[in-house]
C-alpha cells in the first residue's frame, strides 16, 4: 500500500495517511481511531470489516455515507481502489469504476492480529473454524464459493431431519459430496499453514501444531466422501432423536497445541498471543509462497503483555515479510526497534508524522 484516504468512517472525518514500506506504528490513546485506520485498511482489501458484520454501522455519526480508497503496489502493477458505504449498500470500484467482488478481490490482501481474536483459541470451535476458513477463502476464491454451497446444503439437510421429509436422501448426497471437498480442502490450508509455523516465527522456541483433530484425515475426496458417509450412518439414530444434524465439516474440531499441549488449556495469555501473531505470519507465508504476491499485516495493540524480546523478534519478523500497519499506546517503544519504523501519531481521528 502505498497510501490510504479514510472519510467519514467511526470517528474519522477525513485522514490521508501515506505508508512506508516495511513497519508503520499508528501511536496513540485508547479510542482516538488507530483500530479505525486498521478497519479502514481491511475494507479497502477485503469489502468488509473485521469489527463488525453490519458494515453500515461504520459511517460516522451524522453522515450519510464512508468511503475508504487507496493506492495498492504489487510488484510492477498498481490499483487504485475504493469502498463507498451507506446504510443501504457498498460501492466497490477500481479505477474509478463500479466493479463486481469477483472483479475487486485479490487486489489487495491483508491478515489482521489483535488481542480481540484470544476467542481464536479460548473462545468456541465455531469461531475457530470461522478463522481459518476466511483466511483459506482470502487465498482461494473458490474456497468461499465452496463454504456457501456446503452451508446451504448443510442447512437444507437440517430442515429436513427436523421435519422428517423424504427428500433428507438427496440432501446426505449433497453434504457428503461438498464436505468431502470442504473437508479436504480445509485441510490442505492448515497444512500449509503447518509448515510455515515449522520455519517461522516461534519466540522461546515454542512449538506450534494446527490441523484437523480428526481420527483419521482424509487421504483424498473419495476417502472423505467414504468417512462421511459412514458418519451420517453411525449418528442416523442421534440426529433423528435430536432432530437436527450432527455431522460434517461444520462440526469438525481444529487442533491448537503449544509445545504439545492444548493451547485453550494450558498455554499463559503470553504464549497464545504469540501463537496468534505467529498463525498471523504464517498465513502471510503462505499467501506469498502460494500466489507470489505479498500480503499487509496489520497488528493491533501489538506490545500488550509480549516481552521485550518476543516483541523485537516479532517486528523483525514482520518487516521481512514485506510491509506492516501496528497500533501502540507506548509511544516508546518503537524507538528501541533495530530497524526505525515509520510512526504516526493518531488524536481526535486525526493523523500526524510523529
Amino acid at each position: 500500500m502505498r497510501h490510504l484516504h479514510v472519510s467519514d468512517l467511526r470517528n474519522i472525518r477525513e485522514v490521508h495517511l501515506p505508508l512506508q514500506p516495511g513497519l508503520n506504528v499508528l501511536v496513540g490513546c485508547n479510542g482516538q481511531g488507530k483500530t479505525s485506520l486498521l478497519e479502514a485498511l481491511a475494507i479497502l482489501a477485503r469489502g468488509r470489516s473485521f469489527r463488525t458484520e453490519q458494515l453500515r454501522s461504520v459511517v460516522r455519526w451524522g453522515q450519510e455515507r464512508a468511503s475508504v480508497r487507496g493506492l495498492a503496489v504489487d510488484q510492477e502493477h498498481e490499483s487504485h481502489l475504493q469502498v463507498e458505504v451507506t446504510a443501504r449498500a457498498r460501492r466497490l470500484k477500481l479505477g474509478g469504476s463500479d466493479v463486481t467482488p469477483r472483479g475487486y478481490n485479490g487486489r489487495l490482501e491483508v491478515a489482521f492480529y489483535s488481542t480481540e481474536r484470544l476467542k481464536v483459541v479460548r473462545g468456541t470451535m465455531r469461531e475457530r473454524r470461522q478463522y481459518f476458513d476466511r483466511s483459506a477463502a482470502a487465498l482461494w476464491p473458490a474456497y468461499r464459493r465452496l463454504l456457501r454451497d456446503y452451508q446451504r446444503a448443510q442447512t437444507q439437510r437440517g430442515a429436513a431431519i427436523e421435519s422428517g421429509s423424504r427428500d433428507l436422501a438427496v440432501w446426505d448426497d449433497a453434504l457428503v459430496a461438498l464436505g468431502a471437498q470442504l473437508r479436504c480442502r480445509r485441510a490442505s490450508y492448515l497444512a500449509l499453514l503447518q509448515a510455515a509455523l515449522d520455519g517461522g516465527y516461534r519466540p522461546a522456541a515454542e512449538r506450534y501444531t494446527v490441523g484437523l483433530d480428526l481420527a483419521e484425515l482424509p487421504a483424498d475426496e473419495e476417502d472423505a466422501r467414504r468417512q462421511l458417509r459412514a458418519e451420517l450412518d453411525q449418528r442416523r439414530a442421534d440426529e433423528r432423536a435430536r432432530r437436527r444434524g450432527l455431522v460434517g465439516p461444520h462440526r469438525d474440531p481444529i487442533r491448537l497445541h503449544v509445545d504439545g499441549h492444548d493451547a485453550s488449556h494450558t498455554a499463559s495469555s503470553g504464549q497464545i498471543r504469540s501463537l496468534l501473531l505467529a498463525l498471523t505470519l504464517a498465513a502471510l507465508d503462505v499467501y506469498r509462497n502460494q500466489t507470489g504476491r505479498t500480503a499487509v499485516a496489520l497488528l493491533d495493540d501489538l506490545d500488550s503483555e509480549l516481552d521485550e524480546q518476543r516483541l523485537r523478534r516479532l517486528c523483525h519478523e514482520v518487516v521481512t515479510r514485506g510491509q506492516a500497519v501496528v497500533t501502540t499506546a507506548h509511544p516508546r517503544w518503537p524507538t528501541r526497534l533495530d530497524d526505525p519504523p515509520s510512526v504516526f501519531e493518531v488524536v481526535a481521528g486525526a493523523v500526524r508524522p510523529a
